[in-house]
């Protein structure tokens, strides 16, 4: 679970107040100050930490301490940051890179470590950066907010990790073939596992999992980025419990990776590719009887998974195949779940 430390040092003291309310409010987990009174007033819920108990980068040769503090701007002090985020329960770390390079070489030496990250983040900009590194990131973040907003922001960019999801068995009703229609592929910024795809459905209320083009093809390459997802009008989803048309998905979108586990994760959109195809519609039930719907290019390469990542070409489905689904709940309006009547057919 990524975490945050508020550093109170620099916030104007009219602020001060305010600041502290919001990140007790929002459960962040420390707060760095020098002022004994504010920490004091702490509840118990809020780490109160103090400059006097991180150990500085002069001190920590012996690494002997329990937490560091590393300004990291050169070869040796980047060795430095390495052997205390590998030996101590908490390492702060300043990097004078704007890169993030120095940052991939410590998370690289602390990989199997039980100590804790925080990295220092000028901005709520560069903290999503930072969290999200190497597809690890850093364990916590410092930041010193100017005002209390940025306190409740930072607790929402924490929050948006993305939750597993119960992925269900649906069984084939039915395969039928129409003719042209238009199919969004989504190109995205990131290489898919082979038992890894995005949800689509024609209904809010169901998904199927698409797989992407991990697989051998034959006449072309595979395009590991690539999910030739359905017909414009299909429903896909994102995160946050939020579904977009593919229609509206483009350069700079977010959607959902979702695995055969129900493993999740947001992947950023490169492009989206909308074709005139040919179309064919998959109808197939859960156990419960649900019914889910979804219309994709009629074509051999056009792939969904079924349990245990097993791999289905559309044009080969016959009835009783399983596939991977996800049921939702809810309705939908303009994207967010809504509790409301709706029957779609």
């Amino acid at each position: 679970m990524k975490f945050a430390w508020i550093d109170l040092r620099t916030v104007p003291q009219a602020r001060l107040e305010a600041v502290v309310d919001a990140a007790i409010h929002t459960r962040m987990q420390g707060v760095l100050c020098d002022d004994e009174s504010v920490l004091k007033a702490l509840p118990p819920t809020v780490t109160a930490v103090t400059t006097a108990a991180v150990t500085e980068e002069k001190q920590l040769y012996g690494l002997d301490a329990d937490a560091a503090w590393v300004d990291v701007h050169d070869e040796p002090s980047l060795r430095l940051a390495c052997a205390a985020a590998v030996a101590l329960p908490h390492t702060v770390v300043r990097f004078a890179d704007p890169t993030k390079i120095p940052l991939e070489i410590v998370l690289a030496a602390a990989d199997r470590s039980a100590g804790k990250l925080i990295t220092v983040c000028a901005d709520l900009e560069e903290a999503a950066t930072v969290l999200d590194v190497l597809e690890r990131g850093s364990d916590g973040v410092l930041l010193a907010p100017s005002d209390a907003g940025e306190v409740f922001a930072l607790a929402r960019l924490l929050e948006a990790g993305t939750s597993p999801l119960e992925l269900t068995t649906l069984t084939v009703d039915r395969i039928e073939h129409h003719g042209l229609g238009d199919r969004v592929c989504v190109d995205t910024c990131t290489h898919f596992a082979e038992d890894e795809g995005i949800l689509v459905g024609s209904y809010s209320t169901g998904f199927i999992l698409c797989c992407s083009e991990t697989h051998p093809l034959p006449y072309m390459p595979t395009r590991p980025f690539r999910v030739n997802a359905g017909a414009l009008h299909s429903y896909v989803l994102g995160p946050e419990n939020r579904t977009n048309y593919l229609s509206e998905l483009g350069s700079g979108s977010t959607t959902l990776a979702v695995n055969s586990e129900g493993r999740t994760r947001p992947v950023t959109v490169g492009r989206a590719k909308l074709e005139s195809r040919p179309l064919l519609t998959i109808t197939a039930r859960s156990a419960d009887g649900t019914v889910v719907s979804l219309t994709v290019q009629d074509d051999w390469h056009v792939r969904v998974l079924g349990p245990g990542g097993k791999v289905h070409n559309v044009t080969e489905l016959r009835q009783g195949d399983e596939l991977l689904g996800y049921l939702a709940t809810d309705q939908r309006h303009v994207g967010f779940p809504i509790g409301e009547f709706c029957k779609e057919h």
